[in-house]
């Protein structure tokens, strides 16, 4: 999360919208107009979302509800709401590190973003100052030279029926990018910057080790010489040696191209190491984010408090604190009403029960979504 997203939103309007959380279960066909629409029912029309040449991403209040069809006639009976309000703001040539438990949204919140997953639900999405959802096909087509993601499975994101030459290069073909005298030059030279070698491109995938199956992804990627990645839990499927390597060579590029990441992952660590902000995701919302250095030195929200009690300290004299949470995560197709994480926390008052808390900026550039900070509105100067 970029540490002054101030540009794209009014302060008091901003942060009532972001706290809309909970919409009752709608009736199907009204929920079908309202999800064709963009909105709920009686929802304002936004302002729209002033562009900043600062970042090269703007997330405001996005949205993506999948519908939930019941009986031979598919009545759609509910909605799962995957990712159910996230805004950030991403600045050129760094990373934002996306964090949280399975299933509480963050790869749908990247596919949503590259638009992978069908039309969003609600929510403005910038890339450049251009609306993502306005682009005609064509226009989309276009887009996806600078707009690219890296698979969490290097096993079975790479066609085994293709060579490796074939897979960096069949896009590079479609988009036209250099002549035919120049492409294995070109291909030659993308595939030595991710650590593969020549005579890799008449090799099948299976001829590979993980750690250079993800070279591979990461070279199908950087062949379109896009300027924005998402990296999907890049490195979850390969052992810790290799990890490492991958790691140093995105952040090597990251440099060498003035690349931008949003980086998806579990590992804690691993965020810490190459993330300059951090997004903290439970069921489909942000409920913390800011600059790394300040969300690990001082978490605040109870769920991010847990969420890093959990890193191993590789220290045997120092006792760690382990915090449990109790219970397990609510359904995003009937999430509770009131604060999401209201069934797990220990810090549970009576308000969090019923009401949805605000988005308050605690410290500069550092956010949180808790009733705990309630009371210190005031002292810290949150409207």
């Amino acid at each position: 999360m970029d540490n002054n997203p101030k540009s794209v939103r009014n302060p008091v309007q901003h942060l009532n919208e972001h706290a809309d959380f909970i919409t009752s279960q709608p009736d199907a066909g009204e929920a079908d107009k309202r999800h064709k629409k963009g909105g709920k029912k009686g929802e304002e029309q936004k302002s729209p979302l002033i562009y900043d040449p600062k970042y090269i991403l703007q997330v405001r209040d996005l949205k993506k509800h999948f519908p939930i069809k019941d009986g031979m006639l598919g009545r759609v009976s509910g909605y799962v709401k995957a990712v159910d309000g996230v805004t950030f703001n991403l600045e050129r040539g760094k990373t934002m590190g996306l964090v949280g438990e399975s299933g509480c949204g963050k790869t749908t919140t990247g596919r949503t973003i590259l638009r992978l997953s069908g039309d969003k639900t609600a929510g403005d999405v910038l890339f450049n100052g251009q609306e993502v959802y306005d682009l005609t096909n064509k226009e989309m087509h276009d887009m996806r030279t600078k707009m690219q993601i890296i698979f969490q499975d290097p096993f079975s994101s790479l066609s085994p029926r293709m060579p490796v030459g074939e897979i960096i290069g069949e896009a590079v073909r479609e988009h036209n990018l250099v002549s035919k005298a120049e492409y294995n030059d070109y291909l030659d030279d993308i595939m030595d910057k991710c650590g593969l070698q020549p005579f890799h491109k008449d090799r099948y995938p299976h001829e590979f080790s993980g750690g250079q199956r993800q070279r591979i992804c990461i070279a199908r990627a950087l062949a379109l010489n896009p300027e924005f990645i998402v990296c999907d839990e890049p490195v979850s499927a390969l052992d810790v040696s290799i990890q490492a390597q991958i790691i140093n060579l995105l952040k090597d590029l990251q440099e060498q191209m003035n690349l931008t990441y949003l980086f998806i992952s579990h590992d804690l660590s691993v965020v810490e190491h190459i993330s300059d902000a951090v997004g903290v995701m439970y069921l489909g919302n942000l409920v913390e984010y800011g600059n790394t250095e300040d969300i690990f030195k001082n978490p605040l929200h109870p769920y991010t408090k847990a969420l890093f009690s959990a890193i191993p300290i590789p220290d045997p004299n120092v006792k760690m604190k382990r915090i449990v949470l109790s219970g397990s995560i609510p359904s995003p197709a009937n999430p509770p009403e009131g604060c999401k994480f209201h069934t797990r926390c220990a810090q549970c008052m009576e308000k969090c029960k019923t009401e949805a808390p605000q988005q308050k900026e605690i410290e500069p550039g550092h956010y949180v979504v808790c009733h705990l900070y309630d009371d210190v509105k005031e002292a810290f100067g949150v409207e």
